[in-house]
């Protein structure tokens, strides 16, 4: 992609649309020097932990503030971050300003968002928009083998018999390194996790549509034919976005094919598992143990049966959280500017047919 319109050709005006601590953009600027960043601390939410980016509820921008959080966007080559993390706002700053080229999100996810945000073809052929993927691939894989540890070993058994503080007799384990995991989505998160369950010994059968090899999997097969090949595994794992192709891919017949006891982890999206179907195999005990870190809807309604499963284990969407990620996105980010600056391809973008 050539330099955007509007901008000199060795410089890029990016606008920080969402939070971004004053040494997170002095490490922007730092790795990419070509970079006039616009940023306004006063005009962006206060995080309530690191890569908050949609912040505070609470806080809220006067009518100057926002017309100033605006005009910022709307003078810039590039935006850091959607507005707001608002679908609606993106497709305000897209058609309030012609010389945006390029949007990069926070989430890994990203390409769901912009689908929300409506855009036409024209909007989508002019705007590159980009994504985070690959950030969270380690902190996803250490929660997605701690879910196939945990019902390996069975923590729903332990933790429900250390409250009733009762002492069984003893009973054989399950070990990763006999059993055979499915992985769902082979991009940077999937190939992170097959990884770490290659090392742990676990034989690895990957999932995805190109059919393209992997290091650490022994079989690959095509999602269309997921219940073929659940009868064989002991735990499953996905990491699929969530797209049209991808919607509730987890459902009444993969789950009914799958062999009794076997492990779910969930560290993709919601969308993918069908929760209803998820809970009927719950309680025939063909799922043994869920480990889910996203939901159909986020937040978990009260309501939702999950919430009280024994076996069940529930995570509010924070197993990619880590100290340490606003500053790799950050560097994704000044990576791609450099790229962007210099005619070449942009990492992570959005496929803007599938929106992944």
């Amino acid at each position: 992609m050539s330099a955007p319109r509007g901008a000199p050709d060795d410089r890029l005006r990016v606008a920080v649309a969402a939070p971004l601590s004053k040494e997170n953009c002095a490490h922007i600027r730092y790795l990419e020097p070509r970079i006039d960043l616009v940023v306004d601390h006063a005009l962006l939410p206060p995080m309530r932990w690191p890569a908050d980016f949609a912040g505070d509820p609470e806080w809220r921008r006067t009518p100057e503030q926002q017309r100033a959080y605006e005009a910022a966007i709307d003078s810039a080559d590039a935006l850091y971050g959607i507005p707001d993390v608002d679908p609606a706002a993106l497709a305000r700053a897209v058609r309030a300003n012609p010389r945006l080229r390029w949007v990069h999100t926070m989430a890994a996810g990203g390409g769901g968002q912009v689908r929300a945000a409506g855009l036409n073809d024209e909007e989508l052929d002019r705007v590159a928009f980009t994504t985070s993927a690959g950030v969270h691939g380690r902190p996803l894989a250490e929660f997605a083998v701690f879910g196939v540890l945990a019902g390996a070993k069975h923590l729903h058994r332990l933790q429900r018999q250390q409250r009733a503080r009762e002492w069984t007799g003893r009973w054989p384990m399950g070990q990763v390194s006999r059993q055979t995991v499915l992985v769902l989505g082979l991009g940077g998160i999937g190939r992170a996790v097959t990884a770490s369950l290659h090392a742990l010994g676990a034989t690895v059968v990957g999932a995805n549509r190109s059919g393209s090899t992997v290091p650490g999997v022994d079989e690959m097969v095509h999602p269309d034919r997921l219940a073929d090949a659940a009868p064989a595994v002991d735990a499953v794992v996905n990491t699929l976005p969530g797209t049209d192709a991808s919607e509730h891919l987890l459902g009444k017949e993969f789950f009914t094919a799958l062999k009794p006891g076997c492990t779910l982890v969930n560290v993709g999206r919601g969308s993918v598992v069908d929760e209803a179907a998820l809970l009927d195999a719950l309680d025939s005990g063909r799922v043994g143990f869920a480990v889910l870190d996203v939901f159909e809807t986020e937040p978990l309604p009260a309501r939702s049966p999950l919430w009280e499963h024994e076996r069940v284990l529930v995570s509010p969407h924070t197993a990619a959280l880590d100290a340490s990620e606003d500053r790799r996105i950050a560097e994704l980010f000044a990576a791609n500017a450099t790229r962007l600056l210099d005619d070449q391809g942009l990492l992570n973008r959005v496929d803007t047919v599938e929106f992944y």
